[in-house]
């Protein structure tokens, strides 16, 4: 495990270096942002079409892999949310919680850092993992504030939805590689220098963007933070885990990197949510600070397991 813990350690130096850079005001709000729409629209995009490039739909879709993460996360926010409930919160507070408690920050910290961690091979079921989260619980938290809101679900917002989806550049960079695989171009050397310069910008980028805005997270509403952390760091895997190894007949390689995946802390999209539809976003942030400082030991420790079995 001392191992797993060094190889993670420089990932999340890069993220206390962010937070350092953030809480001085060394680098300023305005600056992360640009920061992070940097690495959102063109670093990382251009990762992920590298990665999809390389790969065809048929080697990252799995139904086992699908129905296995669906039915783990599945489990957690239904827990999570009955929880809230029982707390007397209401149902887009409830939702918000857990959304907290299965969405990880896959894009900007899984992709870079378990790519690099447990292989090339990890790409497929990471990108696979991704999609699943920007697709399907994007979609429904969406759904259920807004219907908490106005009392009913509207079909127009259905439009907005597939708009939102079509315009994310991550969802785009991910079709537009598949599609390139699917043509069988095969990828010129230009074209292929330009997108690994470009994309290996998304690592270190997208990290300290990571750390600086944690800078302005606030530490309130302490006990809430610690539960919707816990469900995210150790009942999200565990669940993860039980389906993908034991219910679902998932390949062994992909249920760890699902695993790992599930392990990663709360997103920072999820305060992006929370403010946009103003519903607990305190609470949220204490979670995504509380969670990815956490996540150093237990990252670690889920790598180790899934690399140590046979």
């Amino acid at each position: 495990m001392v191992d797993i813990l060094l190889k993670t350690l420089p990932f999340f130096a890069l993220i206390a270096l962010g937070w350092g850079a953030g809480r001085t005001r060394f680098f300023p709000e305005d600056g992360t942002a640009w920061l992070t729409k940097f690495v959102f629209y063109f670093a990382l995009s251009a990762m992920l079409f590298r990665f999809a490039a390389t790969l065809s739909p048929r080697q990252i879709f799995d139904p086992a892999f699908v129905a296995a993460y669906l039915a783990g996360c599945g489990v957690v926010y239904v827990l999570a949310f009955t929880i809230a409930r029982l707390r007397r919160r209401g149902w887009d507070e409830s939702a918000m919680e857990a959304q907290c408690g299965v969405i990880g920050n896959t894009g900007f910290l899984g992709v870079p850092m378990l790519v690099a961690l447990l292989g090339a091979g990890a790409a497929g079921p990471v990108m696979m993992v991704l999609t699943i989260d920007m697709i399907v619980f994007s979609t429904l938290i969406t759904l259920i504030v807004t219907a908490a809101r106005e009392g009913h679900m509207r079909l127009s917002l259905v439009r907005p939805l597939l708009l939102g989806l079509a315009r994310n550049p991550m969802i785009v960079s991910m079709a537009a590689g598949f599609g390139w695989s699917g043509l069988g171009l095969g990828m010129p050397a230009p074209l292929l220098d330009f997108v690994t310069i470009l994309g290996a910008a998304a690592t270190p980028g997208a990290l300290f963007a990571i750390g600086a805005s944690l800078a302005d997270k606030s530490a309130e509403r302490v006990g809430d933070a610690l539960w919707l952390s816990f469900a995210k760091l150790v009942l999200h895997p565990a669940a993860v885990a039980v389906a993908a190894f034991w219910i679902f007949p998932v390949d062994r390689t992909a249920a760890g990197v699902m695993v790992a995946a599930a392990a990663l802390p709360v997103a920072g999209n999820t305060y992006i949510l929370a403010r946009h539809f103003n519903v607990a976003p305190r609470r949220v942030s204490a979670a995504i600070l509380f969670s990815t400082a956490a996540s150093v030991v237990t990252i670690t420790a889920v790598i180790a397991a899934i690399t140590a079995s046979p």
